[in-house]
């Protein structure tokens, strides 16, 4: 593991808890993979004696996509819950920044620690470090390098106001010296991996949610979530995604994220069953897990799950012209396709090789929250 120096100095406000112990930390989160990030921090900061300040921004607000990720992962309620919404990009981060000020300056944290690449994750560190509070950026430094993918501009600009750069791999480390900013980086690992081999151990086993529900057999079917804006706010293109997986030669089930049935709706796209495609309501990460175990392969847009395919093994595909997880890719666990054919033949693909074991844990060993835990005590501005 590789850590650079001590990152800048910056200044905590007056009426903080700057020589109060335990540590303070805030985190905000507003998203399902947020959440996943999230139950791993929070174990460890209560082992560790920190005071744990969680709040809840609302981006999510589906229960499926939020309340039971709390429940399901043994998460501590919220402290603070914005309930901000849905909205348009600019809508929804300035209504947060509004509120994420009062909270911040009320609850006088040493860190705000932020997460991933939502709007949730840019708000946060803007309003932070605006009134001078430390912020720390846990999955700092993935680049899409695509410019019109709003999660890479909030990564971006989050990146650079933070004050701790928290990057699960090396490759981020990279990307974060190439930017100028190698003397706040420190490379933990990825939380998300702690939380998911925690949650594969205990449904390992189990039977799969879909395939019991739904009637199909083990291995038989592809596990799909498509929500993402570039592929959603465009008629045309998600009408084509969806042709797709109905033409696939296997059962294809999708989960159907909120963000999706609203758009299908805006667009008068029917959402329904045809061809090859089943379309289910979003699952509880345990099922969501146990389902994956059992699935052929996955089809998403989604960042957080494409690392999770990689970790259960599931090969996946990816619609998306570029991914922050170059890892995937590299080791021929992940494809990225346009809609159409070659979404279909990627979805139909055999089964890659296993990495070698020098390659097998470019997402670390599931100790990243102890480091993280490590980095924010010894880092502490002041």
């Amino acid at each position: 593991m590789s850590q650079a120096t001590a990152p800048r100095a910056s200044h905590v406000p007056q009426g903080s808890a700057a020589s109060r112990s335990p540590l303070t930390v805030m985190s905000v989160v507003g998203a399902r993979p947020q959440f996943v990030k999230l139950a791993p921090i929070d174990r460890a900061f209560r082992a560790a004696g920190i005071e744990h300040v969680i709040v809840h921004t609302g981006q999510h607000y589906d229960a499926l996509l939020s309340d039971v990720f709390f429940s399901d992962l043994g998460i501590s309620a919220p402290d603070e819950h914005l309930g901000i919404g849905s909205g348009s990009h600019g809508a929804q981060t300035g209504a947060m920044l509004a509120a994420m000020d009062e909270v911040i300056t009320a609850r006088a944290p040493q860190w705000v620690l932020v997460y991933g690449d939502t709007n949730s994750t840019l708000a946060g560190a803007l309003s932070a470090v605006k009134i001078h509070v430390p912020v720390a950026h846990l999955e700092a430094g993935l680049r899409s390098f695509d410019r019109r993918m709003p999660e890479e501009i909030n990564r971006v600009l989050t990146d650079h106001a933070a004050d701790l750069l928290l990057t699960p791999t090396e490759v981020g480390a990279r990307h974060l010296a190439d930017e100028g900013l190698a003397d706040k980086t420190v490379v933990v690992g990825d939380v998300m991996t702690d939380v998911l081999l925690d949650v594969r151990d205990r449904v390992a086993g189990s039977p799969s949610p879909i395939a019991a529900g739904m009637g199909l057999e083990a291995g038989s079917y592809s596990l799909a979530t498509i929500h993402r804006a570039e592929n959603t706010d465009d008629a045309a293109r998600l009408s084509a995604i969806l042709d797709s997986l109905a033409g696939a030669d296997h059962p294809v089930v999708l989960l159907a994220h909120p963000r999706l049935v609203a758009k299908c709706s805006e667009h008068g796209i029917a959402l329904a069953d045809r061809g090859s495609l089943r379309v289910h309501p979003p699952l509880p990460y345990p099922e969501l897990i146990a389902s994956a175990l059992s699935a052929r392969g996955i089809i998403t847009d989604s960042g957080g799950l494409q690392k999770e395919a990689f970790l259960l093994r599931a090969p996946c595909t990816t619609v998306r012209p570029q991914t922050e997880w170059v890892e995937t890719v590299n080791l021929g666990w992940n494809v990225l396709v346009e809609p159409g054919q070659a979404l279909v033949d990627a979805a139909s693909r055999t089964r890659p090789t296993e990495p070698a074991d020098a390659d097998a844990h470019p997402y670390g060993d599931g100790h990243a929250a102890a480091r993280v835990v490590q980095a924010l005590t010894e880092h502490l501005p002041g």
